[in-house]
């Protein structure tokens, strides 16, 4: 069972390979305003290929921001590879090999394969704002493939989060 994430609470740990080598690790991060952490659903997701497509076009957007931005999905390396590849996705550093366990403390939703293309468990969408001290500021979740939040229109509100000190929402309990 997945976690409920608590807004401006440590974010959960994550460690996970890169296409083309290295290794991405949350606590590592030094962005100037976020880290943003797309969970993807997957090489066999044609949803993923149109908004990480998208992505890749707006990473100048997003470094112009203070945000450094990775996606991941539990595919793992060689799909990984070749989704990079045939997305044309070179802008973004994309992370493989995620765990049903690294799923489930970032709270997402997991699912289980119909279709042949899928592998037999991945993670549901899920974007994440983390600020440099390792705290969540953004989560945002989805049980359906077609569920994503607007990735530019996100960024666009980086500078007014950060000139207004707007707090993280949702804190209440």
């Amino acid at each position: 069972m997945s976690q409920k994430l608590i807004p401006d609470t440590k974010a959960p740990a994550l460690s996970l390979g890169l296409v083309g080598g290295g290794t991405w690790t949350l606590a590592d991060q030094t962005p100037k305003n976020f880290s943003m952490v797309i969970f993807y659903r997957g090489l066999h997701c044609p949803v993923c290929k149109m908004y990480l497509t998208k992505l890749n076009g707006l990473i100048d957007m997003a470094a112009e921001a203070g945000v450094n931005v990775v996606a991941v999905s539990m595919d793992p390396e060689d799909r990984a590879t070749q989704t990079k590849t045939d997305w044309e996705l070179g802008n973004i550093d994309l992370a493989y090999g995620a765990t049903a366990d690294d799923v489930r403390n970032w709270g997402l939703y997991l699912s289980t394969a119909f279709k042949d293309a899928e592998i037999p468990q991945f993670a549901e969408p899920g974007l994440f704002w983390v600020r440099p001290d390792g705290r969540l500021y953004l989560i945002d979740i989805s049980n359906m493939p077609w569920s994503r939040p607007d990735v530019e229109f996100l960024l666009s509100k980086v500078q007014f989060a950060i000139d207004n000190g707007y707090p993280a929402r949702g804190t209440t309990a």
